[in-house]
């Protein structure tokens, strides 16, 4: 007898709407889960047989593969772009998580997520230069536009040397508006 089962999971912020099938696509089990370790480990623990795992890459797919992978047989990450029978039909959590473990059980997912942990790190690493990256600009963008509203020509990068910051700052006779300025000259390099 196949002791195998496959779980579907649909996972949000708060809540993980979770599908249990049995190897010839019998339902088992439906529930909805808080999004906390503690909470879906219990559940994956109250589940017994050759477990496998499926979601689709979201935010949280790293943590969750991560907390998963130890207690269960596999772990499959997939992409919600190449899900195309998710889209067919009525559309629902539980739904949704009835068709993973079903797509999952049909062999009919291809996986995405990759474990390699250093190549975690390089992406984190990545998207944080990225973000201070798109913030920098930003709030030089804003500064400037602040001059331009008093029409004080602000062309060039001086606007944003610290040792020329006191000298532009006087520039604004307006105390709040010289205040805001200040506020984003102090966040730029």
């Amino acid at each position: 007898m196949n002791d195998a089962k496959y779980i579907g999971l649909d996972v949000h912020q708060t809540t993980i709407s979770a599908t249990v099938l049995d190897s010839t696509g019998k339902l088992v089990m439906e529930s909805i889960l808080e999004t906390k370790a503690a909470t879906i480990l219990q559940f994956v623990h109250g589940v017994h047989g050759s477990l496998h795992v499926t979601f689709e890459e979201g935010t949280c797919a790293a943590w969750l593969h991560d907390l998963l992978r130890p207690h269960v047989t596999r772990v499959l990450v997939c992409d919600p772009r190449r899900n195309a029978l998710l889209k067919v039909g009525n559309k629902s959590d539980r739904i949704d998580s009835r068709k993973l473990a079903e797509l999952l059980r049909s062999n009919l997912l291809r996986p995405v997520y990759h474990e390699q942990t250093g190549v975690r790190t390089v992406k984190e690493l990545a998207r944080s230069y990225l973000t201070i990256t798109k913030d920098l600009t930003r709030v030089m963008t804003r500064l400037k536009a602040i001059y331009r509203s008093w029409a004080i020509p602000c062309a060039g990068q001086q606007v944003y040397a610290p040792r020329h910051r006191t000298e532009w700052l006087a520039k604004i006779s307006e105390a709040g508006v010289r205040r805001r300025a200040e506020l984003h000259s102090r966040s730029d390099p």
